[in-house]
């Protein structure tokens, strides 16, 4: 693609690197095969291609962004597909979140969007808050009805019925691995997953200390950045990565690491970004450190040697997070992971599309979500699964709002066929003894 930049403009190294992606764009069109809002809506400018039109028209121009593009831009899913199918390398996460970046900083959106939008970056980041949030829409449901945006609807939906309490294993401390040590690993605890299901965490820990790791969770770190990042909340977002960046590097410079595990996809995408979004910064060193040590939990699992289970008389159906085989690359390990330990593995048709939660999308974009979550819900409930098996909390939480099958976590399944307990959510398949409280419902 021809651009036609200043010299005065490409000395901000953002344009710098827009212009690089936009000059690799090809307009070969093959993204629009495999985005998920161009299929739900048809609409040319809901494909990566047509955003690319429009954020190369904003930024070259330098205007400030008028209502149309910013509608085409929000509607972006931030799935990432179009990258697994573009022959060009077209790095589309850079160019469309700087496109948002700018937009924040210059467009004056509606007095409810800002202020939606402020609420979001106040309250899920931060997990004491979040809950208290949960509670309130708990509080709230029954007066959905009441509500005059579908957006505040969305909202009152999210509360699962049940609310875990705190897990004191979330808090800053390190776990003894089970016999000889070894690997040491720093575990993202996160945000909103310690407030939607502390299992997750619990059975992470559970699992890599049963197979020799010292598990680490660093003083100081929280939030990885994503949710603001990804609203084009820049300050947001490099403070909260900041902060994770010292408190890793703090780790990595005192009794070493060997890795950096995160168990939600989202976040793990973001955290492998670092390098990049501090390269102009004086943490760019220690970001590019951070970036180098980030793993998903999955990729830690396949170095550590799973034990290789028996039949476990049980068929899962994987469901691959965007943010994991588009964000990542990583598309098979936990199904190989899955196998091992003796689940039969089904996957949907069409794994590759989004179940329509990217982070705040759901609560911001309602209608297409839903859309997406039908489609997503129907493919997986095809496949006669005992249980569904995802990689990201949002996911999880998207679709287990729209089936009776439970839905776990990769690992609380590999930790329960190695030894630990049973998980809570596949509670509601009537095991004998059991409280029936799906927790994701």
């Amino acid at each position: 693609m021809q651009t036609h930049f200043t010299e005065k403009q490409l000395e901000n190294p953002a344009t710098q690197r827009a212009n690089e992606i936009l000059r690799s764009c090809v307009h070969c069109g093959f993204c629009t095969a495999t985005c998920p809002t161009y299929q739900v809506l048809g609409d040319e400018l809901d494909s990566p291609r047509g955003r690319i039109y429009l954020i190369k028209d904003m930024l070259e121009n330098e205007r400030v962004p008028d209502e149309k593009t910013v509608k085409h831009i929000d509607r972006c899913l931030s799935c990432l597909a179009c990258m697994t199918t573009c022959p060009s390398g077209v790095h589309y996460m850079h160019l469309v979140d700087h496109a948002r970046e700018y937009i924040e900083s210059t467009y004056k959106r509606p007095f409810t969007d800002r202020a939606l939008r402020w609420v979001l970056a106040q309250i899920l980041p931060h997990p004491m808050r979040f809950r208290w949030a949960l509670l309130g829409a708990k509080l709230g449901r029954p007066f959905r009805f009441l509500m005059p945006d579908a957006r505040l609807r969305a909202m009152l939906d999210m509360a699962p019925k049940h609310i875990p309490p705190v897990s004191r294993n979330d808090d800053p401390q390190s776990f003894a691995p089970e016999g000889a040590r070894r690997k040491r690993v720093a575990l993202m605890t996160g945000c909103a997953q310690k407030a939607l299901n502390t299992d997750i965490n619990d059975a992470t820990i559970r699992l890599l200390t049963r197979l020799g790791c010292e598990v680490v969770v660093a003083e100081g770190a929280g939030c990885c950045g994503a949710l603001t990042h990804h609203m084009g909340k820049a300050r947001d977002s490099h403070r909260a990565a900041a902060a994770n960046i010292r408190a890793w590097t703090s780790e990595m410079d005192g009794q070493e690491l060997d890795a950096i595990v995160i168990n939600t996809s989202g976040c793990g995408t973001t955290v492998k970004d670092y390098g990049h979004m501090f390269r102009n910064d004086p943490l760019a060193e220690d970001a590019a450190r951070v970036s180098g040590l980030a793993m998903d939990v999955s990729e830690l699992l396949v170095q550590l040697d799973l034990p290789e289970g028996a039949d476990q008389g049980m068929t899962v159906a994987y469901h691959a997070a965007c943010s994991l085989q588009h964000g990542q690359k990583i598309k098979t390990y936990p199904k190989d992971l899955l196998k091992r330990a003796g689940f039969a593995v089904v996957e949907p048709a069409d794994s590759h599309l989004c179940c329509g939660s990217a982070g705040t999308y759901n609560l911001m974009q309602p209608e297409i979500s839903q859309q997406l979550k039908q489609r997503k819900v129907r493919t997986l409930e095809a496949k006669s699964p005992d249980v569904i098996a995802a990689g990201n909390i949002g996911c999880m939480m998207q679709i287990g709002s729209g089936t009776d099958i439970p839905i776990l976590h990769t690992v609380e399944l590999l930790d329960w066929a190695t030894g630990g307990p049973e998980p809570r959510a596949m509670r509601s398949m009537g095991t004998p003894g059991s409280e029936a409280v799906p927790i994701l419902r």
